[in-house]
């Protein structure tokens, strides 16, 4: 009987992937995709978005800011404080080369950087945990608004100085034990939310 079940398994097995959407899956190749060059990339209409890093530490977080920039095609990545610079080792190990590709900009202060960004015309949010945060979930991106995302430091978050300088603070819903995700976790998390109303 058991070897009969067995049998039975097999063929409705078999039948799922004849019928399945998924039955002819092939990988694709960076040729399948048609990634851009690098003057292409730099030519393109970009995704009017800027990350902006608060005091991030760590270079790999930094690189895979770049990474996802690149990904989404932002208009660059604002670098404050602590938060390391290209070129390095570091932030090429996860940025894989995207701190060619995406432009970026140095600031002391970040402070100095969200106004700055305030007076080129960008809504400025911190992405951080505060009292009259909006979910993420319930964010309506404006098609017709250049956006900044201030990123904080892994320990610390977000300056509370540079919370008060944002429209507002935008919050992932977390249901564990930690309420805690990787900032650069995080920076794919709410950049995607945005990029999804605003790539045209």
């Amino acid at each position: 009987m058991g070897w009969l079940s067995g049998i039975k398994i097999q063929i409705i097995v078999q039948n799922y992937k004849k019928n399945s959407i998924f039955a002819n899956m092939k990988k694709l190749t960076a040729i399948d995709m048609n990634r851009m060059s690098l003057k292409q990339f730099k030519m393109a209409h970009k995704t009017p978005v800027v990350i902006v890093s608060d005091n991030v530490r760590s270079l790999h977080n930094i690189g895979s800011f770049f990474r996802t920039a690149d990904a989404f095609r932002l208009e660059g990545v604002w670098l404050c404080g602590i938060s390391g610079t290209p070129p390095s080792a570091e932030i090429h190990k996860t940025a894989l080369g995207a701190e060619e590709s995406v432009w970026w900009h140095y600031f002391e202060d970040t402070l100095k950087a969200v106004e700055a960004l305030k007076e080129e015309g960008y809504e400025v949010w911190a992405l951080e945990q505060a009292e009259g945060s909006v979910m993420i979930g319930d964010f309506n991106v404006n098609p017709d608004k250049k956006y900044a995302i201030v990123l904080g430091n892994e320990v610390n978050g977000v300056r509370q100085d540079v919370v008060d300088a944002c429209v507002g603070a935008i919050e992932i819903p977390q249901y564990g034990t930690k309420h805690s995700l990787n900032v650069s976790v995080a920076a794919g998390i709410v950049v995607h939310k945005f990029a999804e109303s605003l790539i045209k």
